[in-house]
């Protein structure tokens, strides 16, 4: 059954920091959302409306009086269809007047008819940002349900430093996601595990495998915008961050081990998304080893810890998601896995077939319980990730994997 699309309404209002909001709307088309805006006028004094009419492809709201198109009253069925009402910049004017209970143009009018979210991302020179009125009047909207999200600090455009500057686009992205996301996991903690370990040889070679840590990551970021608390231990990737996660970096299998031992006091859910090597070294070389016939060495292996195992033996009530990349027998090696780890739920993929391997943007998992499978289409890693925790969240209160279609 198809997810129907988020509508978003942003309003704009008028300050340099405009132009950020350009690149906000084609990240958030990109990921699947619908933008509509309503600009003030002092806006339109920065970006005409026919810029924000072509980058969204709808219209532009710009009075509370246009003559109706189609017999509705515009500021009431723009708060109907929305989601989330998002208002970037948000000018000193726009939070006075929303504080105050003033609605005099379609904007405010609009804030005043919301039954759904509002966010407000303030932009300001900081001595105004500052000002005891200002902060008077965001502690209050805060206190009555309004998401601020503060602005960062830095060089503004007047030439003063301090804080004003819109925060960048990819956390007003990330608030917005948050607020139009069921928070199915508020109040769970959640550690995921991400990446690969490299098992050292001497001080410049390893053993390792090329997982990016993508699955793992988007895991992290999905249960965050979810509302969990997330741990991500992860090893070496160049991927940025997810945001609102507490990140514990890690290199070894033993380092993973250890950090998820010490980390697991209260956690309720673990996702062990990383691709821990089996294998060590017996011996780490101080040195590099040189190219030489006369130095040849027999190298010799010894097992890692096997860390979803061991959380397998002592999650108690909590709950274990574990991964298995196979080449073959993908469902036999999946389920016997599942059985010899105590694990909950298995996350199947064949690494040998087409944008489900370790290095792709995709994947195409099966989703493996005890009692049931399901089958998912190829994706991408991060609707795989929603789908996986929606799956979660599902087992953990008695339901069926395979949500029925109504």
């Amino acid at each position: 059954m198809s997810k129907q699309k988020k509508h978003i309404v942003l309003g704009v209002t008028g300050g340099i920091a405009i132009y950020k909001v350009l690149d906000l709307i084609r990240s958030l088309q990109k990921k699947g959302l619908t933008v509509e805006v309503i600009m003030t006028k002092s806006a339109q004094e920065f970006i005409t409306p026919l810029t924000f009419r072509e980058l969204t492809g709808n219209p532009v709201h710009i009075e509370m009086f246009n003559p109706p198109k189609d017999w509705t009253v515009e500021h009431i069925s723009l708060a109907r269809k929305a989601d989330l009402l998002a208002i970037i910049p948000a000018t000193a004017n726009i939070i006075g007047k929303i504080a105050s209970g003033i609605a005099d143009d379609l904007l405010s009018t609009t804030v005043m008819a919301m039954e759904k979210p509002v966010l407000l991302a303030p932009a300001m020179n900081t001595v105004m940002y500052e000002n005891p009125i200002v902060q008077k009047n965001l502690s209050f909207l805060n206190k009555m349900g309004y998401k601020i999200v503060p602005p960062d600090a830095g060089q503004l455009l007047c030439g003063e430093e301090g804080k004003g500057k819109l925060a960048s686009v990819e956390i007003l992205e990330e608030e917005i996601w948050r607020l139009i996301t069921e928070q199915d996991y508020s109040e769970k903690k959640i550690l995921v595990t991400a990446g690969p370990t490299r098992e050292y040889l001497d001080p410049v070679r390893f053993l390792s495998n090329p997982s990016t840590g993508r699955m793992g990551y988007a895991l992290a970021s999905e249960a965050a915008r979810r509302g969990g608390e997330v741990i991500l231990v992860s090893g070496p990737t160049e991927l940025p961050l997810p945001y609102g996660v507490h990140y514990i970096p890690i290199t070894t299998t033993e380092q993973l081990y250890n950090t998820v031992l010490a980390e697991m006091s209260g956690v309720d859910i673990f996702i062990m998304a990383a691709a821990p090597a089996d294998f060590r070294p017996e011996t780490i070389f101080s040195q590099k080893i040189k190219k030489k016939a006369q130095v040849q060495k027999e190298l010799s292996l010894v097992f890692n810890p096997d860390v979803a195992k061991i959380i397998g033996e002592r999650k108690g009530n909590s709950f274990l998601t574990i991964f298995a990349a196979e080449s073959e027998n993908l469902v036999i090696n999946a389920k016997d896995k599942l059985v010899r780890k105590n694990a909950d739920l298995v996350v199947a993929n064949d690494i040998t077939q087409k944008g489900a391997g370790f290095e792709g943007l995709t994947n195409k998992v099966i989703l493996i319980t005890e009692k049931e499978e399901r089958n998912l289409p190829l994706m991408s890693k991060q609707e795989v990730a929603a789908e996986i925790l929606s799956s979660i969240s599902r087992l953990s209160r008695g339901l069926s994997l395979v949500e029925p279609i109504d």
